[in-house]
């Protein structure tokens, strides 16, 4: 197992805000880039979970989701309606700290020091397609390996050996791509044995190796985002978006209005 350090550094100024009862890291892009720079240098087994809308909601709606984004060491609040609750709940200004931009700046950052990362997710193709893409980008990048996992379980000993492939690589921060909520149960399974800083960045790799069109800036500046994705694939996201933004409403507008209703009788 690894050894685990003190989290009372690392974890002495964090915020957090419940929405639907998913504790959200309130920070900035300086205190994420930091904070999981900090644990790679250190080479510590953390996870961070990228929560949007529908992971939100399917935390609220699944109890063993819940729990596993709850000890999540980090959860950014992705979507822009996530960010609207904490700016809602007080905190005034928070950002959307989302993962294909959270990806991109660190791996300017892991560039600039040396710092090597690990791909793990999504299909062959695409992951020579990102890893050809980074390089370009950022030529100093160490790509320490990448692997793309079969669908379907894996058996204990080929767990077990990509585990030692990873660990042996040196990878100090291991951008994990398949998708919520896969990505966020196969993180909380393998901190402690994975000495590495684990982030499920979910479709950040299809965006960054071009096999799917990422929103302009005018639209995720605005926050519609998810109706620019909707509108690029209707028939595989129309009953998640239906159902979780619905609900995600109806939940959040009932949080907020208890939420004065709690200040206006208690002071």
């Amino acid at each position: 197992m690894v050894e685990r350090e003190s989290e009372s550094l690392a974890n002495a100024t964090r915020v957090t805000c419940s929405v639907l009862s998913v504790p959200i890291d309130v920070l900035d892009w300086s205190a994420a880039l930091s904070r999981i720079a900090q644990w790679a240098a250190h080479r510590q087994s953390r996870y961070v979970c990228i929560c949007n809308v529908h992971s939100v909601v399917t935390a609220a709606r699944h109890s063993g989701f819940r729990q596993i984004v709850q000890q999540a060491d980090m959860a950014a609040p992705d979507g822009a309606p996530i960010a609207a609750m904490l700016r809602a709940t007080g905190y005034a200004g928070q950002q959307r700290i989302n993962g294909p931009d959270l990806m991109w700046k660190y791996c300017e950052r892991a560039a600039a020091v040396g710092e090597s990362i690990y791909l793990l997710g999504g299909k062959p193709a695409t992951l020579a397609a990102l890893h050809a893409r980074l390089l370009e980008a950022f030529p100093g990048l160490i790509i320490a390996g990448s692997w793309s996992p079969p669908f379907r379980a894996l058996t204990p000993e080929e767990d077990h050996a990509i585990v030692d492939r990873i660990n042996a690589s040196g990878a100090a921060t291991i951008w994990v791509g398949l998708g919520c909520p896969k990505q966020e149960r196969w993180m909380a399974e393998h901190r402690g044995r994975i000495c590495a800083v684990m982030i499920g960045v979910g479709a950040a790799f299809d965006y960054h190796a071009g096999s799917l069109r990422r929103a302009p800036r005018w639209i995720q500046a605005c926050g519609f985002e998810w109706l620019y994705r909707l509108a690029a694939e209707p028939r595989r996201l129309w009953k998640r978006y239906l159902v979780t933004n619905s609900l995600f409403i109806a939940w959040a507008a009932w949080q907020l209005l208890s939420r004065r209703l709690s200040r206006m009788f208690h002071g």
